[in-house]
Formats: structure tokens, sequence, C-alpha cells
């Protein structure tokens, strides 16, 4: 397991990993951000991109303002064994005629073991219900028989056949702080085959990007 050191692990998570059978973290981007990304060896969070004049010129936010977490913009979001489907949506439907196209990032769930992690059970923005906490607790929360999720009580019961690594709400998230290593990318799914060879070919011109697989897997940004 891609650990970076026993001090800064949390061994029950790791266990809890296991139990549920989670191998991958994924966060969407697009063309441009991936571009960016590889330039800079770390998935940035938003502060971070802002600050960040190396990838002024490329940058490519995933949504147009963070106000409804605006506490939260030191951390990078990313989701647990499928992504945020609506929020994908979202920010296809925000850049709309822009010549963009969106790339999935495929994270070893070892990232996962970090105490500083936080673990939010719906969206991070919906402030009257989402429960954020820390360690296997935490992210045990994600998996509950029901969550509340949006603005008006409405809960989601986890049907009895869904996969043990699948969160209960589909929108449930992980605060990483700061910056994800690409040491920790292990595949890049695309939506469109054509886009793999030029994902491909960024890969050796940056020494901090493993070379990775790039898969054609259209199902993963439903």
């Amino acid at each position: 397991m891609n650990v970076q050191s026993a001090r800064s692990t949390d061994p029950q998570l790791a266990a809890y990993l296991a139990q549920r059978n989670i191998t991958e973290v994924l966060h969407f981007t697009t063309n441009k951000g991936l571009l960016g990304i590889f330039a800079s060896g770390e998935v940035l969070s938003r502060d971070r991109l802002e600050e960040n004049k190396y990838i002024e010129h490329i940058r490519t936010f995933n949504c147009a303002d963070r106000l409804k977490d605006a506490n939260w913009t030191d951390y990078v979001n990313l989701s647990i064994s499928r992504v945020n489907g609506r929020m994908l949506g979202v920010s296809e439907n925000w850049h709309g005629e822009e010549e963009l196209w969106w790339v999935v990032l495929s994270f070893d769930a070892s990232l996962l073991v970090r105490p500083s992690i936080y673990f939010t059970t719906t969206n991070n923005t919906y402030t009257a219900c989402v429960r954020r906490g820390v360690g296997v607790g935490g992210l045990a929360a994600l998996f509950a028989p029901t969550v509340e999720w949006g603005w008006y009580g409405s809960r989601i019961a986890r049907p009895p056949d869904l996969p043990t690594y699948y969160t209960t709400d589909p929108q449930a998230e992980v605060l990483y702080p700061r910056a994800v290593p690409v040491t920790y990318l292990r595949k890049v799914y695309v939506r469109d085959p054509e886009n793999i060879d030029y994902v491909r070919s960024l890969l050796p011109l940056f020494s901090a990007v493993p070379h990775v697989p790039v898969e054609h897997r259209p199902e993963v940004f439903q």
C-alpha cells in the first residue's frame, strides 16, 4: 500500500477500506485541468490553483464559485469509487460551449488513510444537513443505511444490492487538504476513445507522473 509513513497514517482506516473493498478514489477534471495537474505534479485545491502562477493560463475550475463551502476551498474534492455525477453535470453545463472535455483520475485508495482528511456524508455545500468527520468513524458514516441530503430533509436509503464500496449518497465527498500528489495516480478514464492518445502523450512529458493505463470507460462519467 502506498502510504506516506506509519506516523501519518491510520491503520483503522486502512482496515476499513479493505473491509469494504474500496480500491480507488476519483476526481474529475477537464483536459486543461489534466495538463495543469501533470505540470504541477499535484491536484491542487482551489486556493492553491489561484496562487499558482505557473498554470494560471491553463487552470480551469470545476465550478463557478465556492460560496456555499467557502471555508473548505483549501481542500481537494474527491469521490469514493464513483464520481459525483450531479456535480460533473453542473460543471459541464457551466463551461457550456468551451472546447473542453473531461477525464476522471483514479487514485489509489491508500491516500485516504491520512488522519487529516475529512469525509462528508453528502455534498459539502449542503450545510443544513452535511455531516463531516475524520478517521474511521467519519468514513463509515458515508455508508450509513440512510443519509440526509439537500435542503428539505430529504433522505437517501442504501439499497440492499449496492456494492460495499459505494457510498450511500453518490454526492458524498472526501476533502483532502491542500494537494493530492500524482504519485497516487493509478488510471485515467476517458469518455471518448479519441482522447486516449492525447492523455497517453502527456505521461512521458512529466517525470512526476506515473505511466498509468488510460482507459475508455464512458460508464464512469454517468
